[in-house]
């Protein structure tokens, strides 16, 4: 599929690839998938592909990006199976409860904002509190369902504590860093209403000689054309 991004505030970025690819190969369903504040429609397309007996709902707060997001998935192979609900997610109120939700969601709570409202809307929680995505989930999500987050690595524990407070327990954990000798910068979560021991892991994208590595190739492999 090709994604188109022209009207969206927050462009297609590495870490978002990463992230729809890990969700879409750790926890496949055959049931109902959420994808809330779904931008370009990248992770809901990542998503479709690996998983053929999904259906999904991509919310999106946005006009012009939920208008793109829909032309996205009209040209994918999957469009049947995609959704585009352009809404407040915090006014969703819909009763359908869904086996797995996804979410990179606005990332910088108190921090500086820009000057671009829609940028703000994208990366901040000017829309969308941490707080409030977790109290959603807890609503929206099966008792068997997973939901998956993309943070800033700075937000990680913050978010599992949070999290926790309303019945989301973590499950698996994926650090990211950009080299070796980077500090982590993003973090992928996976959270159930079933308490278990977290799996955790990591994933360096490129090495020392500034290379893909393997862990992230194999990731991205069926996803990027030139990698």
């Amino acid at each position: 599929f090709t994604v188109q991004q022209d009207k969206c505030a927050m462009k297609v970025c590495t870490d978002a690839c990463l992230f729809g690819a890990v969700v879409a190969k750790n926890y496949p369903t055959a049931g109902n998938c959420l994808d809330i504040g779904t931008g370009t429609g990248l992770v809901s397309l990542m998503y479709a592909q690996k998983n053929p007996d999904c259906n999904i709902d991509a919310v999106e707060i946005d006009k012009a990006a939920a208008e793109q997001a829909e032309q996205n998935f009209a040209a994918s192979a999957w469009a049947e199976r995609l959704n585009i609900i352009y809404a407040d997610i915090l006014a969703f109120g819909v009763q359908k409860k869904y086996d797995c939700i996804i979410s990179n969601p606005p990332f910088f709570e108190d921090d500086l904002k820009s000057q671009d409202m829609l940028k703000n809307n994208a990366k901040h929680n000017t829309s969308l509190s941490l707080t409030g995505l977790s109290k959603i989930v807890k609503e929206q999500l099966t008792s068997a369902g997973i939901f998956a987050v993309l943070l800033p690595f700075h937000r990680v524990n913050y978010f599992i504590e949070q999290a926790a407070g309303n019945d989301l327990y973590l499950i698996q954990q994926v650090l990211i860093k950009q080299t070796p000798t980077h500090d982590f910068f993003r973090g992928i979560l996976f959270f159930s209403k079933t308490k278990s021991l977290a799996v955790k892991s990591e994933i360096i994208i490129k090495n020392e000689e500034g290379n893909y590595t393997d862990k992230f190739t194999a990731a991205l492999k069926d996803y990027y054309l030139y990698l």
